[in-house]
């Protein structure tokens, strides 16, 4: 049962505009990132910073594939230099 098992629970997150996926497998991500950003559309946030690490890509790949298809995202970018470089991207939504 999922309930048992401490890994499935439900992880709650506070709605900051951050999302660090550090924590996260790439498999999580096409549930995860979309529901974020609605939250965050739903707090009145049109900036968000998803930190993904710069690791493999892989997260950083999953990340931006699902950013591209979302009709949430107005634009995305790979962060500068002090919000995350090439390790976070930095997401605007639409109004």
């Amino acid at each position: 049962m999922a309930a048992d098992n401490p890994d499935e629970a439900p992880v709650p997150l506070p709605i900051t505009g951050e999302l660090d996926l550090h924590t996260f497998r790439s498999e999580d991500l096409g549930e995860l990132i979309p529901t974020y950003l609605e939250e965050c559309a739903a707090h009145g946030l049109r900036d968000v910073r998803i930190i993904h690490g710069k690791g493999d890509g892989t997260l950083r790949e999953t990340t931006r594939a699902l950013l591209a298809r979302s009709p949430r995202v107005a634009s995305f970018r790979p962060g500068d230099s002090l919000s995350g470089s090439w390790g976070a991207t930095i997401v605007t939504l639409r109004p």
